[in-house]
């Protein structure tokens, strides 16, 4: 009986096979990394700009990170400090003096190692009749100069005329150099000002603003859960005449459009009184049909031996819907509340509707940013300052309530 040996064909066949689920598995990792990157960045981006000066802001090139100027005290005075080569060193060096007039020198055989030097400290080199003696240097007839640099003096040609500043060593003032001080490369370092959100907070008085959107976006959402679960529940579980179609009629106020009930909303919120107040932006949506259909849906998975077994025991409906009915229906609560959270603290056009822009004390944070944004068009790190603080809730509260969210999901897919 004879075996053959497996050929190398056969061989890397079986690899690429055992090998093909990995890959793939790599790829649809480095995907969705990719695509996190590209969907993270504008929050990164927004965070970092929160953090950052005016002057940073409008900084070209933009850059993500806030920087700042790295500075140094010489002679009592604050001065930044700057980049400059100093015999093939660089140092961290101080301008003390700006505006010398100065000229880029250049020795006439080697005219691409040039030297800025100020040209107090360089004379011209005259002929006989006094007039300046000069070079052809690449086809083109430069001036002589005596440069006298601190080794000595050196007989170069004047590329050019320019202003130069001059830099000190602040650790040894005895070092020095000229250096354009336009073109120096400043020192900086990562820094980061939230002083900015507190100006925000208090000057521009989104303390007030938060502390509204906090207050509506509570009271609604305790609103919809406390009706949704009332509402649920009787559908679900309550027998009464024209149940089922009076569920169909109010499921199916969800089919109409938001803009046709403003104006019978307003008009409402006139006749009671409520215009220009907080109670105008909480009662007419503590009332949710959608809550109410995830509640009733999620109760009909409640088996009903469970509520069969409390009325013997006893229970009346109100205690089997809070200690059993409830507790049970976590998973789903924390969806509707996130939903309803999420729709309180983002709503918009109510609010700007039913409160007057001049009434701020009464305004929540998503009108005020508008508004801010137009104020602080100079200052667009305290507008995504204010931003950060409204998106900072809705994001805290969805990473709280994530994994109810997500046992709620999984539960749905069970039979």
């Amino acid at each position: 009986m004879s075996s053959q040996r497996p050929t190398s064909r056969d061989r890397s066949g079986s690899t690429w096979t055992r090998l093909r689920p990995r890959a793939g598995l790599l790829g649809t990792y480095l995907l969705l990394t990719i695509v996190g990157v590209i969907f993270v960045f504008p929050f990164v981006f927004m965070a970092a700009t929160s953090l950052k000066t005016s002057e940073e802001v409008f900084r070209y090139p933009p850059r993500l990170l806030p920087m700042e100027a790295v500075k140094a005290v010489v002679a009592g005075e604050e001065l930044p400090l700057y980049d400059i080569p100093v015999d093939d060193t660089t140092y961290q060096m101080a301008a003390v003096e700006s505006g010398i007039r100065a000229g880029l020198f250049a020795p006439p055989d080697s005219p691409t190692e040039t030297t800025l030097w100020p040209l107090e400290l360089a004379a011209p080199v005259l002929d006989e009749s006094g007039e300046e003696v000069t070079q052809e240097v690449e086809g083109e007839a430069l001036p002589l100069y005596d440069v006298a640099y601190e080794e000595g003096t050196e007989r170069q040609v004047k590329m050019r005329n320019t202003s130069v500043a001059r830099f000190i060593l602040p650790e040894d003032t005895s070092v020095s150099s000229y250096a354009v001080l336009r073109t120096a490369t400043a020192v900086e370092s990562p820094t980061a000002h939230p002083e900015n959100f507190s100006t925000v907070l208090e000057k521009e008085g989104f303390g007030r603003n938060v502390t509204n959107t906090i207050l509506v976006t509570l009271a609604v959402v305790f609103g919809q859960l406390f009706t949704s679960i009332l509402g649920g529940y009787a559908f679900a579980r309550i027998k009464f005449p024209f149940r089922n179609a009076l569920f169909l009629v109010y499921l199916g106020s969800i089919m109409v459009p938001f803009v046709v009930l403003i104006i019978p909303l307003y008009q409402l919120m006139v006749g009671i009184g409520w215009v220009d107040s907080i109670p105008a932006l909480i009662f007419p949506w503590i009332f949710s049909a959608y809550g109410t259909f995830l509640m009733r849906q999620f109760f009909i998975t409640i088996p009903k031996e469970l509520e069969e077994a409390a009325f013997i025991d006893g229970a009346s409906r109100w205690t089997i819907l809070w200690r059993i009915y409830v507790p049970l229906s976590l998973p789903a609560l924390a969806t509707l509340g996130t939903f309803a959270f999420l729709y309180a603290w983002n709503s918009f056009v109510w609010p700007f509707v039913v409160i007057s822009t001049g009434n701020e004390a009464a305004q929540v944070i998503t009108v005020a940013l508008t508004q801010f944004g137009g104020r602080a068009a100079v200052s667009p790190q305290l507008v995504f300052a204010g931003v950060v603080i409204a998106v900072s809730f809705p994001i805290l509260v969805f990473i709280i309530v994530q994994r109810y969210y997500q046992a709620n999901v999984a539960s749905s897919g069970i039979k």
